[in-house]
C-alpha cells in the first residue's frame, strides 16, 4: 500500500481553523494568534494580487485580520470553510480599497476640473454681449441722423455736450434736446425701465 504524499506540513501539524474560528468568537486571543499565524501569508498574497501594491496590502491584510477579529462571531461553518470565509473578507476588503483609490481620483480629477473652470461661460458672455450690441445698433438706427450722431459722440466718443455742439456746429440747447429725445427713443427701443 502506498503512503499519502503531503507538500509542505504534515496534516495532523495544520490547525483546525474552524475550531479555533469558534474559539475566536468567544474572544480568546491565543486561537486568534494561531489563526494569524495560519492565514497572514493567504490573506496578504489575495490582497497582493488585487491591489499589486505592498505598502498597502500590507495595510489591508492586516485590516482584514483586524475584521477577523471583530467579526468572527459571523463565521458560519455550514456556509464553507473558515479559510474560505476569511479569504472571501480579503478579497472583498481590497477590490473596497481599489474602488475607494479609483472614486478619491476621480474626485481630485473633478476638483481640479472646477477649478479651471471660469466662474462664468464666457463663450454664452461673448454671444449675449453680441446679441445686446446688435440690439443698440439695430436700436440707434431708430434715431435721426441727429440724434444718431450726439449719441454716438457723446457716448461712444466720450464728448461733453458742448464739444458735441461744437463737432455738429449746432447750439448747446439743441444738442441737449436731441440727446435727451435719442436716449429717451434708445431707452424705449432696448426696452429698458426707467
Amino acid at each position: 500500500m502506498k503512503e499519502a504524499v503531503h507538500i509542505g506540513a504534515h496534516p495532523s501539524s495544520r490547525p483546525d481553523l474552524q475550531q479555533l474560528m469558534h474559539e475566536v468568537a468567544l474572544g480568546d486571543q491565543e486561537a486568534f494568534a494561531a489563526v494569524y499565524d495560519a492565514v497572514a501569508g493567504s490573506v496578504l498574497g489575495v490582497v497582493r494580487a488585487v491591489l499589486r501594491d505592498q505598502a498597502q496590502s500590507e495595510e489591508v491584510a492586516q485590516d482584514v485580520l483586524v475584521e477577523v477579529w471583530r467579526t468572527a462571531p459571523r463565521y458560519r461553518p455550514e456556509r464553507g470553510t473558515a479559510l474560505n470565509w476569511i479569504l472571501t473578507l480579503a478579497h472583498r476588503r481590497a477590490v473596497d480599497r481599489v474602488r475607494s483609490v479609483e472614486a478619491a481620483a476621480a474626485r481630485d480629477t473633478k476638483a481640479a476640473l472646477l477649478e479651471r473652470t471660469p466662474a462664468y461661460d464666457q463663450v454664452t458672455e461673448q454671444v449675449e454681449t453680441r446679441l445686446e450690441q446688435e440690439q443698440v445698433r439695430r436700436c440707434l438706427r431708430t434715431l435721426t441722423e441727429l440724434q444718431r450722431q450726439a449719441v454716438t459722440l457723446a457716448y461712444y466718443r466720450g464728448l461733453t455736450y458742448r464739444q458735441v455742439a461744437e463737432a455738429l456746429a449746432l447750439p448747446l440747447g439743441t444738442v441737449k434736446t436731441r440727446l435727451r429725445d435719442g436716449l429717451i427713443r434708445l431707452r424705449d427701443c432696448l426696452g429698458v425701465t426707467a
